[in-house]
């Protein structure tokens, strides 16, 4: 409070004023008496020790033009009136990101980079570093290769070492066929007991689901006179 009070010590010889100051923001308007002509840097020091508002976030505007605190290299001066209106409104600081000079981005990189969780085994991660750090294996593709479990990766190996022998027997269109419903049959899953079925043939009785719309029900609706 220092620089405020010598600040406005020699102010003294100048006509006060009283001026209304509104804050953008819930804050209600208030009063403030200040020296006619002042310094645009003194009269924002008053209004943030008054409010106890950031004064490096602090912006102010009087009839319609915002005020600097210099100008060229020079302080600038105000002259206001009494009832002069000065909007007060604070500047939001930028999110901490934008304040470490670029760490924030590579942070970010790096969090969208696929990596292994950490309950992974030893092999599977020496094989990771290996195929990311020597080989430069893109991440979509190591995301492709470890998200498939031993077993699929044994089925899927086995898979390309008889592709080769149904070819020459002629048996290749009947292998892929035989290959898609394999795919179809294996990813059906189970049903536990008391589940239905959305296709009535694979329940008992033939039990529908309710709202399944069929013929019997389109006959009712029509006798009921809902068409």
């Amino acid at each position: 409070m220092g620089e405020i009070e010598s600040s406005s010590q020699s102010y003294e010889d100048e006509t006060t004023v009283q001026i209304y100051l509104k804050t953008i923001g819930p804050s209600p308007p208030s009063r403030l008496n200040v020296p006619s002509r002042i310094k645009v840097q003194d009269l924002r020091k008053l209004i943030a020790g008054n409010a106890s508002l950031p004064i490096d976030n602090l912006r102010l505007v009087l009839r319609g033009n915002v005020l600097h605190d210099n100008k060229n290299g020079q302080d600038e001066f105000i002259q206001l009136n009494n009832g002069d209106s000065l909007i007060v409104a604070v500047k939001p600081k930028p999110p901490v990101r934008h304040n470490l000079d670029g760490l924030d981005e590579e942070d970010d990189e790096e969090d969208l980079k696929f990596q292994l969780p950490q309950f992974t085994s030893r092999w599977k991660r020496t094989l990771f570093s290996f195929l990311r750090d020597k080989l430069r294996f893109p991440d979509m593709l190591l995301m492709a290769i470890f998200s498939i479990t031993l077993k699929m990766w044994v089925i899927i190996v086995m898979w390309f070492i008889l592709a080769p022998v149904a070819h020459s027997w002629d048996l290749g269109p009947l292998y892929i066929l035989a290959t898609g419903f394999a795919i179809i049959f294996l990813n059906l899953g189970k049903r536990q007991h008391g589940d239905v079925s959305a296709y009535s043939i694979f329940n008992e009785d033939f039990r529908e689901l309710p709202g399944t719309l069929n013929a019997d029900r389109l006959d009712r609706d029509i006798r009921a006179g809902q068409f």
